[in-house]
């Protein structure tokens, strides 16, 4: 009814699955690929990558590795979980909401849990807010959208400007007055929030 096509792709979990980086990289990365070998079949286009939170880090993550094959055409990252600074304040000095909004549905203790299986590590394959400018040269079509009370806002905003930087187009849009993934998460409850989300979503995709 949207006119889009949507195609789930499953991937090994760190934390549930006990398969830790790069397993559910590897597993979206092979998903993205039989999507493209398979665009006649499902009746599409063009090819874009989202997700929100960890699924935002392995949207990013994804379009990184395959930059260049001329596969994904767009990249849309929701609330993305990108950084692993939750438990190194000194270091996350940049990015204020990871402790402006600590505790407001998701906090740094429970943020660093999940980063625990990963090595400490600033592999922008694993992180991508370490990417360099010059690794982002050649990215897709990028939004990035965030939640004002997300402890995880600014480390999004950071991407994007970084992504502007090195000449990739697209945007980035701040959800006010929502928590974290809260206008896909609440969606009986905060239906207008979710239909704005869903809707720029859509218009992006159209517009590639």
């Amino acid at each position: 009814a949207r006119g889009v096509v949507c195609v789930h792709v499953d991937y090994r979990k760190s934390v549930i699955n006990r398969a830790p980086f790069p397993a559910g990289l590897n597993d979206c990365v092979s998903g993205i690929k039989w999507i493209n070998d398979n665009k006649g079949t499902l009746k599409v286009s063009k090819l874009i990558v989202a997700g929100e939170s960890g699924g935002g880090n392995l949207t990013l993550a994804t379009a990184l590795k395959l930059k260049g094959e001329g596969i994904i055409d767009g990249a849309y990252a929701l609330c993305p979980f990108i950084s692993n600074l939750y438990a190194k304040q000194k270091e996350a000095a940049a990015l204020p909401s990871l402790v402006e909004n600590d505790g407001y549905f998701i906090g740094g203790g429970g943020l660093s849990i999940f980063v625990s299986p990963y090595a400490d590590t600033r592999d922008p394959l694993a992180w991508p807010y370490w990417a360099s400018e010059n690794d982002l040269k050649g990215f897709p079509p990028t939004v990035v959208s965030v939640n004002e009370l997300d402890p995880l806002r600014d480390e999004g905003l950071a991407f994007s400007a970084k992504v502007r930087r090195a000449g990739v187009s697209g945007y980035s849009r701040i959800v006010a007055g929502t928590t974290h993934a809260a206008d896909l998460c609440f969606v009986k409850d905060l239906p207008e929030t979710y239909n704005a989300t869903l809707n720029d979503m859509i218009s992006f995709c159209k517009a590639l």
